[in-house]
């Protein structure tokens, strides 16, 4: 979605949650308890995390580098969609990844998607949009997505896992899910992907 509009507007885009799963993936295969905090910002604040705006496959268009080593393939391991809402709850781990994700939005022109870019990241966008479905609908497209890919997905596991992510999200003390203030509310239920892109693309224009 949001690296569609982008390639409408001729603009980079980032997806920040791509940056998350790197720190996970690197906390699993270094064997950092995901559920220790401090454990987690000593390894984010150690990390050299290069991202790559707009570029990957259609699953995952961010790039990430970490300390030389491409780890986009590993971002959507089971391992990681386990983990990556424990570690992106930790304040330090969350501090640490904003600075770099400012740092590319000051770079030039961006979209950028991620579940908090528009209360905390940026704040003070052109143009904020919070994209709203009901959590059927979100797996059913993620379901669509990893079949395009070539995987065989559990849409029931989907389901569960979209029920976990929301509630440690939306709960969480710092970066809570929320639509930002002066966001753009769009339901996307029923909607097609060219109708969203659409509607947003109006409001950027």
């Amino acid at each position: 979605m949001g690296a569609l509009v982008a390639a409408r507007l001729r603009y980079r885009f980032l997806d920040t949650g791509a940056m998350y799963r790197a720190v996970t993936w690197a906390a699993l295969q270094r064997g950092v308890d995901v559920h220790d905090g401090a454990a987690l910002v000593r390894l984010t604040d150690g990390l050299r995390i290069d991202v790559r705006l707009g570029e990957g496959d259609a699953i995952e268009p961010t790039g990430v580098v970490v300390d030389g080593m491409d780890v986009t393939a590993h971002l959507r391991e089971q391992e990681v969609e386990d983990s990556v809402s424990l570690v992106s709850r930790v304040e330090g781990v969350r501090a640490a990844l904003v600075r770099i994700q400012r740092a590319l939005a000051a770079a030039g022109r961006v979209v950028m998607a991620g579940r908090d870019v528009g209360s905390v990241v940026l704040p003070d966008a052109d143009l904020k949009v919070y994209l709203d479905a009901s959590r059927e609908v979100r797996a059913r497209r993620r379901e669509e997505q990893l079949r395009a890919a070539g995987e065989r997905p559990d849409f029931a596991a989907l389901l569960a896992e979209l029920a976990r992510r929301d509630g440690i999200d939306s709960s969480r003390a710092v970066s809570p899910l929320t639509a930002a203030p002066g966001a753009v509310i769009i339901e996307t239920d029923d909607l097609t992907l060219e109708e969203v892109v659409a509607r947003i693309l109006e409001r950027a224009s």
